[in-house]
């Protein structure tokens, strides 16, 4: 994987990592503190994953203990890519998966999260996996993992399978943290639209008590006068 390497070295941007630094929390205290960037784009760190899929396991695991977030990218980006494949061998899927799941510490910020939860995780769950990986991860002190849980039901969400994410939603409501109040209130906007009728019912139990962010970003794809109704709601209990 050096070469793959190499590649995103060529790349690097410095003038944009540094405005990426910034963008992703990366000082003392906040949620990405330390990490490293070079600069590059996400089609340009996919674009070299799709060139170098397959690699041995132990591979992929140097690279997600490399300090540089791209480098840390490209591996998840080629396991997301190898778990969405049809050709992908079972045995293989589950190498990836296990991988995956022990190393969940360095799937360290949010975008890393969102890249791979739902091709690595979400379509094993929807393949067979049990569910309690998801609760599992909820109940998680660290946050990419209660991150993971919720993002990595999409494929879920997509197959029409719903009651994991709405689960999830309710176990995680008291969550005090940005990034899974915007994470939840994505997957509740993802499943309004399979079932809108589903997500009001939700929302009549939750508006007033979910946090301001979950129901915002749970409401961008229904109707003006709907999406008053329910801010009214949290603003009178707020």
């Amino acid at each position: 994987m050096s070469t793959a390497v190499a590649r995103l070295v060529a790349l690097a941007d410095p003038e944009r990592a540094a405005g990426m630094a910034s963008f992703f929390k990366t000082g003392p205290g906040e949620y990405g503190e330390g990490d490293q960037f070079l600069g590059l784009t996400v089609p340009q760190v996919t674009a070299i994953a799709k060139e170098h899929v397959g690699p041995p396991v132990a591979s992929l695991e140097v690279l997600l203990e490399d300090d540089r977030h791209e480098v840390r990218l490209l591996a998840l980006k080629i396991m997301a890519i190898e778990c969405a494949a049809k050709r992908t061998s079972s045995e293989r899927r589950r190498e990836l998966l296990d991988l995956y799941l022990r190393r969940t510490d360095r799937v360290n910020n949010w975008d890393l999260v969102d890249a791979s939860a739902p091709d690595v995780l979400g379509r094993a769950v929807l393949a067979g996996l049990s569910t309690d990986v998801l609760y599992r991860l909820a109940a998680s002190d660290l946050l990419w993992e209660r991150r993971i849980a919720v993002v990595g039901t999409f494929p879920l969400i997509r197959a029409g399978s719903l009651d994991d994410t709405f689960a999830l939603a309710a176990l995680l409501e008291p969550d005090r943290h940005d990034l899974m109040h915007k994470a939840i209130g994505w997957m509740l906007r993802e499943a309004g639209k399979k079932d809108e009728a589903r997500l009001l019912a939700y929302l009549d139990a939750h508006a007033a008590t979910m946090p301001r962010t979950t129901l915002r970003y749970s409401l961008e794809r229904l109707d003006p006068e709907v999406r008053t109704h329910y801010m009214q709601v949290k603003q009178r209990v707020s």
